[in-house]
């Protein structure tokens, strides 16, 4: 295969933009995202690439954070629009999905991650903001792609159209991963759980934007922080402020647990997190509260640092609850480790990003802030002798999480599909 021929027709570059922006309008959270699942199987089934969803794709036993209430309503409003009552039933109650090229030809496995699901951020109504701008705007109140997933499932899908109209001057095997809930870094463990990816001898994962500007590509040695993210309840008994003897207080404790979890003694040896960014308590001035929920989470510079503030927490909770008489229930919700790349799939894609169009440099990016489940596909692989590596293709932006969130998808995401394309042509090409 010649890679200076690597490039999208103008077909695929106008079917890439328009598959981002039909994304972008119609948002979905975590474990609910069954109308994309649905827009990106229809489209692999029709490329003739073999296809798995759902429970296929997922190991339940390895789910967190997953509300059953919020899925069940997410499969009604699917059913809504459109989505087959029977495709649904075939997920069972779960998403994501993975398209595979069996070439038929002894080569590599290689294997590509793209997630899906968004956020619970209602998009601007600036008139100038990109989506609104260009008739896109998120349909789903409440929910934008505030982070870019619309445009990774995008070049998916364009790199999956790309494996099919090239699959006679390819070799082995290539795997094009769509992951739900990476936000709450909640399922890309249950992906690796499944087994997915414990054949693969090259992974590759990226990011649009962060630190990356437009016409950056940033390709990482190691970086992000472990994280576990938790729910945690406290249950007491309600009773009269006047007669404060008969009830138990899980607002109090649930307030104690605040200022104790939030003064937590870090680590020496690296960098350490806690943020409790969620407290609901209580029902009125004169009455004792008998239930209080929050959600927080810790991370920590290497796994065994976050590890050690989990303990923490987990030790702390129960003390506390001890102390205030009151019944508790800790749920850890998500979980991520820390990254480190193999320098021989660096190597692949920073050789791969300098020959793509538009890309004016091509730079190490090593984060040690922030946190993202790819880790966990990016450990299972390493773990059964695969080698991994981690890129950020750049964009514009003011800023991730926001509602103002933009990506100029008519350059940025051209780049991050030449990045990908060449980095599996570079390992599963005939030539």
């Amino acid at each position: 295969m010649d890679l200076n021929k690597i490039i999208l027709s103008d077909e695929a570059r106008k079917e890439l933009v328009n598959d981002r922006r039909w994304l972008h309008a119609h948002p979905e959270e975590g474990w609910c995202v069954f109308e994309t699942t649905w827009f990106i199987v229809r489209r692999l089934r029709s490329l003739g690439l073999e296809v798995l969803a759902g429970i296929d794709v997922i190991e339940p036993d390895a789910v967190m954070g997953r509300n059953e209430a919020l899925v069940l309503a997410a499969q009604q409003r699917a059913i809504e629009h459109g989505v087959p009552k029977e495709f649904l039933e075939s997920l069972s109650g779960y998403t994501g999905a993975m398209a595979i090229l069996r070439t038929g030809r002894p080569g590599p496995v290689t294997a590509l991650r793209f997630d899906i699901d968004a956020l619970p951020i209602e998009e601007t109504d600036d008139p100038q903001h990109e989506a609104n701008a260009g008739h896109f705007r998120s349909q789903n109140p409440g929910f934008s792609h505030a982070c870019g997933h619309d445009g990774h499932a995008a070049i998916g899908l364009a790199l999956c159209r790309w494996l099919s109209e090239n699959r006679e001057q390819l070799k082995g095997t290539v795997k094009i991963l769509f992951q739900p809930a990476e936000e709450g870094v909640r399922g890309a463990a249950a992906m690796a759980a499944k087994g997915i990816v414990d054949d693969v001898d090259w992974f590759a994962g990226g990011h649009i934007g962060c630190s990356a500007k437009l016409g950056d590509v940033g390709v990482s040695h190691f970086g992000y922080l472990a994280t576990t993210k938790f729910d945690l309840e406290f249950f007491g008994q309600s009773a009269a402020a006047g007669s404060p003897e008969k009830g138990r207080s899980a607002l109090m404790c649930a307030a104690a647990a605040c200022l104790s979890l939030g003064s937590l003694p870090g680590h020496s040896q690296g960098i350490t997190r806690v943020q409790i960014g969620k407290f609901i308590s209580g029902t009125g001035r004169n009455i004792i509260a008998d239930h209080a929920y929050m959600q927080l989470e810790v991370r920590g510079e290497t796994t065994e640092i976050n590890d050690y503030m989990a303990k923490n927490v987990e030790q702390t909770v129960k003390g506390l609850a001890l102390a205030y008489g009151v019944d508790y229930k800790l749920t850890r919700m998500g979980e991520a480790v820390t990254y480190k790349g193999d320098e021989e799939a660096v190597a692949l894609l920073k050789s791969a990003a300098r020959e793509v169009p538009g890309v004016h440099s091509v730079v190490d990016m090593n984060a040690k802030i922030g946190s993202e489940d790819c880790t966990m596909l990016i450990r299972r692989v390493q773990e059964h002798g695969g080698k991994a590596a981690f890129c950020y293709y750049g964009c514009n932006h003011h800023g991730h999480h926001r509602p103002d969130f933009s990506i100029q998808d008519e350059t940025s995401l051209p780049i991050g599909w030449g990045t990908f394309a060449r980095f599996i042509a570079e390992i599963n090409s005939q030539d």
